[in-house]
């Protein structure tokens, strides 16, 4: 005697490459998400450093805020290209009657397949200067 298997419960062959690119195109997605991710943190975590060190060599007692804005866009095209390095503006500042050298650096962010964001991503960099007398503080 032969037994069938009732016919309600159906056959599953062929859906293995249904799952397939079901899964295969969320994993995609997904690492595509996490590779974006990162690519924004490090052009973050870049024109951050790069804020922070131009208002450090700016605040040296015989520089300005040309060497520390020219140090600045120096280092960012040299990590990120020229095309980073164009929103760089320096100038003196007070923090609680401290005088103080703020680097503040605009970017484009690098979204992939996305539009929108026309305006990128601002850090700034502070540092004190060495020689507070020899500069101007803003009011």
């Amino acid at each position: 005697m032969i037994l069938r298997r009732p016919a309600l419960l159906g056959e599953e062959t062929g859906s293995a490459p249904a799952e397939f690119v079901l899964v295969a195109g969320l994993l995609t997605l997904v690492t595509l998400s996490v590779m974006q991710l990162g690519l924004v943190l490090h052009v973050r975590n870049t024109a951050l450093d790069a804020a922070s060190e131009g208002a450090r060599f700016a605040a040296l007692a015989d520089a300005g805020l040309e060497r520390g804005r020219s140090r600045t866009e120096e280092l960012l095209t040299t990590a990120l290209g020229p095309g980073y390095a164009g929103g760089v503006s320096a100038a003196y500042g007070d923090a609680a009657g401290q005088a103080i050298v703020v680097v503040s650096v605009r970017v484009p962010l690098p979204l992939i397949g996305m539009a929108g964001l026309p305006e990128g991503l601002e850090v700034t960099g502070r540092a004190a200067l060495e020689a507070p007398a020899a500069a101007p503080t803003a009011g």
